[in-house]
């Protein structure tokens, strides 16, 4: 990102959103920088001077359409920055974290580029970014009413939110959210029984007949590995018995036997003793390997009785064992497993036999969460009629201050499906003109038109609902062509609605009314200029003096 940070100190201690904007090689501008303040900032200047360009630019900013016409004549790119200090919204922090973007130092900047080819980039926190994404940061950050820039004032989401917030209906929304939620994990409870409980019921089937299978064969643990041994016995029966004989007569039935020739040892060391005791050790070490000798003799005889031929025992022990390899092939490498295969889908079974219970009482949580939420939601819809009534006569009446005297302003509730919000749609719904039906607002040809109407609206919130309790997150608001067809005691209401918006807003306004420039908090001129044969645009801050004399070019 090519990155810039361009800072100036900040004079006023109130809250403002939009810090500071660049603009290089965009339409007419070569260059442009210009610090916003706290409170109204007023742009000025003679018509076709570029006053709209500043708006648009800071719209691109935000996500508005790029294209190649944009770029000023010459040029390899348009480029548009600006800084702001985002409000401490979770929903904001929310979106931003989800990007990997950070303010830094309680700023946050975005970036703009548009190539000759029409082709555009966007960084936000020197981090690439989609487009997408900055319309998504636009509501949080600044609201644009004007001809082609109205990015909340047609959403039906955010008209609710208006309306929501001038009736402070905050924590009943907040209610019937938390209702909806509750009925919506409910139902989604209720559809995952329902899905294992229909896979289950195809299985039962299949587990009942694996469990008699394997209860048919009973295995035992280490039962398989005890018939393996029995039955190389058997099979080794003949070479068993012909091998243990032998060893037994080695070592106690031959005459010359092991045991024998042992005893005769110890005799012969008994006599040896008696001449020199220093022979005693050995004759002792000798007498266990006689005990010793003995009773792996006496262990023999006793192994040797056992063995008994018996084809009959063969035959089990094969069946047996190949009973237990088909539960293998099945269930498990061993007795262990098989069992415990057993063990889970007996669970299952039982699982499945006392799941219905489970499926009723879920049925009945989930239609008293219902009845729950039916109840909050339509105390909500009787609260917001009542407001959009209230409403409706408040914006008519600024309206009428605004010079628009023959316009109808009209709030439109119908019923939607249920969600978080209620199970209210709203509709804005205004006539211009008279013999007019009221209509939705994005069929107003007149951007003046629909920046007095956004203007009527924010005053009207903000006065019902003050600063603590603002319908938007953005604290910048923008506002063109509000002054169209305006003039005389009508502007100046303008410039008060103006004024007092930006008691809690920061405001930017293009006008060419004295009327209105006069309420002017920080005012500034835009001009077109000619510099070697090119038109170039230029903004600068005015001081008192300047202000007084724009002003008086301007009436």
């Amino acid at each position: 990102s090519t990155a810039c940070r361009f800072r100036w100190r900040q004079w006023d201690n109130r809250s403002r959103m939009l810090v500071e904007l660049l603009v290089e090689n965009y339409a007419v501008v070569e260059r442009l920088r210009v610090r916003f303040h706290p409170g109204l900032n007023l742009l000025t200047g003679e018509t076709g001077s570029g006053k709209s360009i500043i708006v648009g630019a800071l719209g691109l900013l935000l996500g508005g359409r790029a294209s190649a016409d944009l770029v000023r004549s010459g040029a390899s790119r348009a480029r548009v920055a600006g800084i702001f200090e985002p409000p401490p919204d979770p929903a904001l922090q929310a979106v931003l974290q989800e990007a990997g973007v950070e303010a830094e130092d309680g700023e946050l900047l975005i970036e703009r580029e548009v190539q000759t080819g029409g082709k555009s980039r966007a960084f936000a926190g020197s981090r690439p970014v989609t487009v997408a994404f900055l319309r998504r940061l636009a509501p949080f950050l600044c609201d644009i009413h004007g001809q082609h820039d109205q990015q909340r004032l047609f959403d039906g989401s955010a008209q609710l939110e208006m309306l929501d917030a001038f009736a402070d209906l905050g924590s009943l929304v907040e209610e019937t959210a938390a209702a909806y939620g509750e009925w919506r994990r409910a139902g989604d409870e209720l559809a995952r029984l329902a899905a294992s409980e229909q896979e289950r019921l195809r299985l039962m089937d299949l587990w009942k007949f694996q469990r008699r299978e394997i209860e048919e064969v009973a295995p035992r643990p280490g039962e398989d590995e005890a018939l393996e041994r029995e039955r190389r016995i058997l099979q080794n029966i003949t070479r068993l018995e012909e091998n243990t004989n032998a060893a037994y007569a080695a070592l106690y039935e031959a005459e010359d036997a092991a045991l024998v020739r042992l005893q005769q040892a110890i005799r012969s060391l008994e006599e040896a003793c008696s001449y020199d005791k220093s022979l005693l050790p050995i004759r002792e070490s000798l007498e266990p390997a006689a005990i010793a000798l003995e009773e792996a003799a006496r262990e023999l005889q006793h192994y040797i009785g056992r063995l008994e031929v018996d084809p009959g025992r063969l035959d089990e022990i094969e069946d047996r064992l190949a009973a237990i390899d088909r539960l293998k092939r099945k269930y498990g490498s061993t007795v262990e497993e098989i069992l415990a295969y057993l063990e889970e889908i007996t669970r299952k079974l039982d699982e499945t036999e006392t799941s219905e219970e489970r499926r009723r009482r879920l049925e009945e949580r989930r239609q008293e969460l219902a009845q729950r939420y039916e109840e909050t939601a339509r105390r909500l819809s009787r609260r917001r009629e009542a407001a959009a009534r209230k409403l409706e006569r408040l914006v008519q009446q600024e309206l009428r201050s605004l010079a628009m005297e023959k316009a109808v302003f009209r709030i439109e509730l119908e019923r939607a499906d249920w969600s978080r919000a209620g199970v209210d749609r709203v509709e804005f719904l205004v006539s211009a003109n008279p013999g007019q039906p009221p209509g939705p607002l994005d069929k107003v040809p007149s951007g003046g038109e629909l920046s007095r109407i956004a203007l009527a609206l924010k005053t009207c919130i903000a006065g019902a609902v003050g600063r603590r309790k603002r319908v938007a997150a953005a604290r910048t608001l923008v506002f063109d062509e509000v002054d169209s067809g305006v003039g005389g005691s009508a502007a100046e209401t303008v410039g008060r609605r103006l004024k007092q918006l930006a008691a809690a807003d920061q405001v930017l306004c293009v006008t060419h009314l004295p009327q209105i420039a006069g309420f002017a908090d920080h005012h500034y001129l835009v001009r077109k200029t000619e510099a070697s044969g090119r038109t170039v645009a230029t903004i600068e801050e005015l001081d008192r003096e300047a202000r007084v004399r724009e002003i008086g070019r301007m009436l």
